[in-house]
């Protein structure tokens, strides 16, 4: 049986949302490597530092007395100096707040426009700025490498980070968790594949000294959008009306309160305190887990220093033990690396189990327990214990943006779930300048006081567990969504002719249900499953540096 269609009597254009709507025999699993392929590519967002040192030596024979008068605003246009890591790491902060933004601006446009067309505009983007930042690294103009990278990069990663979540919802109802887990595993996993191909690229497109970046930035550009662009071209959205074969929604007395057979439209959703309260949870979590990533690699060094190799003179340390401390160091990167990944699949999809609401609570209970803890495993010297620890914190860091899109949609429904994701992520944007520059302050701050170096640490994580405590009472205080906020039949019904969504007839729900996987299936999982797997490959050879 076909599908009844809604809209307007012209074609529909190739990326208009109406060629995406899902015919019969689809099978759902094939859209859970369409969203991967576009969050393993934004993913690299997370492996960007990799340039920053490779950035502050462009410029062979720069004359250092004169490069070290100049100030951000001059290095934004020098071509004769050397560009400073400070200049350039902000170029992170830069496209984590357009994310927020671009997810918030278009977030409702998206909804409408469908998964295909924003996915495509987000391979653009964020292709497109990875090659506008390296035409600016050749030039040596670093306000191009802000626009690209920054600025028109941020906007394909807004937009790339929301793309998938409405669609994997809509076909995952019995599983919302483990769905928006996949697609945003990819982003925490991302860095595990990009930054080791990124610092291959550098080392094979090096001339002389210079270490070959903006051919490097090129060219990922261009494999990111190749493979987000396919990954758009794989998505397909369900006709409204269809379900999984043989689930049935629990009865609204069996479901948790916190659970809506509703819908609420974005102009409504954000004004609520519901929305509010989220977002002081999502940014409390992330604003303590960025806190910790930020800072991880110096925390083991100078909180254990020597004693990770058995030295307690730490001015007794020879090259060769200073360089297995650096390689530990980079080995925990790596590992926490891999637990932010793992850890958005496996708490989402707990969630599922558990409730998003019970979920959150022990993001945050038992967090607030570990980052204490964290201090005394550092004066006790147990490293082992410190580093597994470390680990749990960022899987309940990523485990939180793993989860929310789920809890949104069981507050608000899922009709605008992505936009309203979207609104949500500038939770995100805060955390991701307010939480650097918080961490750097206190331990600046601290080392001015004179306090030891292994000891600086200690303040910062106290007060990160004091914003999981705030994070604890937002999630405390989430309740059902008032019903006079709810849409009407009518609201519905207009919203869905604005996404031109097609009406299942019974036949075509059952025969999508019955979808066949097929070598195509088989081949999309390949084509994301083995770089996510070499990935974890190489995260685990540099964790082993650990032991």
């Amino acid at each position: 049986m076909s599908v009844v269609t809604e809209g307007a009597n012209a074609a529909p254009g190739l990326l208009a949302r109406e060629r995406t709507i899902a015919g019969p025999k689809f099978n759902r699993w094939l859209v859970p490597p369409a969203a991967l392929a576009i969050h393993l590519s934004i993913g690299m967002a997370y492996g960007f530092s990799v340039f920053w040192l490779p950035m502050t030596k462009l410029v062979p024979g720069a004359d250092a007395a004169v490069c070290a008068s100049q100030g951000f605003i001059d290095q934004l246009t020098t071509t004769s100096c050397n560009w400073t890591v400070p200049s350039v790491n902000h170029i992170f902060e830069t496209f984590i707040a357009m994310l927020g933004l671009a997810a918030a601006i278009w977030g409702g446009w998206l909804e409408h426009a469908g998964p295909r067309k924003a996915g495509f505009i987000a391979a653009l983007c964020w292709g497109g700025g990875l090659v506008l930042g390296g035409i600016g690294v050749a030039i040596h103009q670093l306000w191009l490498v802000y626009l690209g990278c920054g600025l028109l990069g941020g906007v394909g990663q807004g937009l790339g980070y929301i793309t998938p979540v409405s669609s994997l919802i809509k076909w995952f109802p019995d599983r919302r968790g483990l769905a928006t887990g996949f697609a945003i595993m990819g982003y925490g996993g991302g860095a595990m594949i990009g930054a080791p191909i990124a610092v291959k690229l550098m080392d094979v497109f090096k001339v002389n000294d210079v270490p070959g970046v903006a051919t490097t930035l090129m060219c990922m550009g261009a494999i990111y959008f190749v493979a987000m662009s396919l990954g758009a071209f794989g998505f397909r959205v369900p006709p409204v009306g269809w379900k999984p074969a043989g689930w049935t929604p629990a009865p609204a007395a069996a479901k948790s309160s916190l659970i809506s057979a509703h819908h609420v439209h974005l102009n409504r959703a954000w004004k609520t305190p519901q929305f509010w309260l989220l977002w002081g949870v999502l940014c409390m979590n992330v604003t303590a887990g960025i806190g910790v990533i930020s800072m991880a690699s110096p925390m083991l060094q100078d909180v254990f220093g020597g004693r990770l190799v058995g030295v307690t003179d730490a001015s007794a340390l020879t090259v060769a033990q200073k360089a297995a401390i650096a390689a530990a160091a980079a080995g925990l990167v790596g590992l926490i690396s891999l637990f932010n990944s793992a850890g958005r699949l496996a708490w989402a999809s707990a969630s599922d189990y558990l409730g998003r609401k019970t979920t959150y609570f022990i993001f945050f209970a038992l967090g607030i327990v570990l980052y204490c803890l964290l201090p005394t495993l550092g004066h006790l010297g147990m490293a082992a214990l410190f580093v597994a620890t470390v680990c749990i914190i960022l899987s309940m860091y990523g485990g939180g943006f793993a989860t929310v899109p789920a809890y949104l949609a069981d507050i608000f429904g899922t009709q605008m779930v992505g936009a309203i994701h979207g609104r949500l992520l500038t939770a995100w944007s805060v955390a991701g300048v307010v939480g650097p520059v918080l961490i750097a302050g206190v331990r600046e701050a601290q080392l001015g006081a004179g306090v030891a170096k292994n000891l600086v640490y200690d303040r910062t994580l106290y007060i990160l567990a004091g914003l999981l405590l705030v994070g604890f009472i937002c999630n405390l205080l989430v309740r059902p969504v008032d019903p006079k906020n709810h849409m009407t039949d009518e609201e519905l019904r207009h919203e869905r002719s604005l996404q031109h969504e097609a009406l299942a007839t019974e036949s075509s729900v059952a025969d999508a249900a019955r979808g066949s996987f097929g070598g195509i299936g088989v081949l999309a999982w390949l084509a994301v499953g083995i770089p996510f797997l070499i990935g974890v490959w190489i995260a685990l050879s540099k964790a082993a540096a650990l032991f």
